[in-house]
């Protein structure tokens, strides 16, 4: 049989083609091959993480509800970590557990009688929740600090087997584990205690969430999450970022061993390591640091509700004020408050008039004082049920001349 030269010609391209296609089909078995056991391993990922996910939420429906009024705690134990900062394990003195869960970035409130005086401080959870216990972790201020007896109450005066009264976990900072969205969680110093209970919750949600944790300190000195920063980067989720930052490094500290980022948590770190700004913020630190990223991140166009802060540090915004006489009754003074003002709690402050308080946002009610006469306005919702006749000056303002018991 013979065959004219075009159909011989037509075969041989054919034959070429078909090897061609061979080969492409046979690449594209073995990449299909590969996606396989890559899908495989993805699915297998997903579905660990989404168990642990619905483990952490049965575990937390299961638990009690939160008790009102205070209730006795016992000190477990304490550890001393870096930069004057001191860990309190609480359990109950009644022994009834599990207790109940709180929302990863809320505080304990601790009613105190210091030297027969009665002073009530709220301490942030700096951990994931534990049937067993509760956590936070104290720094001891400096004299000029505000809290800085009750802080030294807890370093020089509190040991393991004391009772204090502590009222139930509460506060607006939080986080839900099971939520899917991008989060950046940032702390400086001591303010890192509430993100650490965050990531914490997120870590033990096994969540799949983009996850960046940056931590801003001095140096080494001060570095309270070695061990932990450890554990998150041995976990080697893509999903997972941590980020040490410091700021002034000792000498035989280097980058890239010690820390990841010379400077601060700032905007500008921020903007660089970020793929986008598509996130939730979460931060806690310096009145000055969270200022700064609050702004920053406006700038970048992050929407306002999308920037969370520690309430108990947060930059107060101040507002302004008609001249209006604030009398205090118990200190016989009569001053005037006008211009720019943020709290009626911080012009009595600044005045060197004693009123007790708290929280400083509204939920614990120590600063509730008598308003004698006058009316005040609001700058924020009350938490704590307000008396007949009383105010609470940390979230307050004048309208008017006002008289107050203090």
């Amino acid at each position: 049989m013979s065959f004219p030269l075009v159909e011989i010609i037509a075969l041989v391209v054919l034959a070429a083609s078909g090897g061609m296609l061979v080969l492409l089909l046979v690449q594209h078995a073995f990449a299909a091959g590969r996606l396989r056991v890559l899908h495989r391993r993805e699915l297998v990922l997903f579905e660990e993480r989404l168990n642990g996910m619905r483990e952490y939420r049965t575990r937390m429906q299961a638990l009690p509800a939160a008790w009102s009024g205070v209730r006795k705690f016992r000190i477990q134990a304490r550890q001393t970590e870096g930069g004057d900062i001191c860990s309190f394990h609480f359990v109950p003195h009644d022994e009834k557990a599990p207790l109940p869960a709180f929302k990863p970035g809320q505080y304990l409130t601790f009613h105190l009688n210091i030297g027969g005086r009665k002073h009530v401080r709220c301490y942030s959870l700096s951990d994931c929740h534990h049937p067993g216990h509760y956590r936070i972790s104290v720094k001891k201020m400096t004299p000029k600090d505000a809290h800085f007896s009750i802080s030294t109450y807890f370093h020089e005066q509190l040991q393991e087997g004391d009772i204090v009264d502590v009222a139930a976990p509460g506060g607006d900072f939080t986080l839900d584990p099971r939520d899917g969205g991008a989060v950046v969680l940032s702390g400086a110093g001591v303010g890192v205690t509430p993100v650490l209970s965050m990531m914490n919750a997120l870590v033990a949600a096994r969540s799949r969430r983009e996850i960046w944790f940056f931590y801003g300190v001095m140096n080494g000195s001060h570095h309270i999450l070695r061990e932990k920063v450890r554990e998150w980067r041995e976990l080697g989720w893509p999903n997972l970022h941590v980020v040490v930052v410091f700021s002034n490094p000792l000498p035989d500290e280097a980058a890239g061993r010690d820390y990841d980022e010379l400077g601060r948590v700032d905007p500008a770190l921020l903007k660089r390591l970020l793929p986008s700004s598509n996130f939730d913020f979460y931060t806690c630190g310096p009145g000055p640091m969270m200022q700064g990223l609050r702004d920053g991140l406006k700038e970048w166009g992050v929407p306002d509700p999308r920037v969370h802060d520690e309430a108990f540090v947060q930059v107060k915004q101040a507002v302004s004020i008609n001249a209006t006489k604030v009398s205090f009754r118990k200190s016989s003074l009569a001053l005037e408050l006008s211009g720019h003002a943020t709290t009626l709690l911080d012009f009595a402050h600044k005045e060197n008039i004693e009123i007790p308080s708290g929280c400083k946002i509204g939920h614990c009610g120590a600063c509730q004082t008598v308003l004698v006469e006058g009316n005040v306005r609001y700058l924020q919702p009350a938490k704590f049920q307000v008396e007949k006749g009383c105010c609470l000056p940390c979230i307050c303002l004048p309208e008017g001349d006002v008289v107050l018991d203090a």
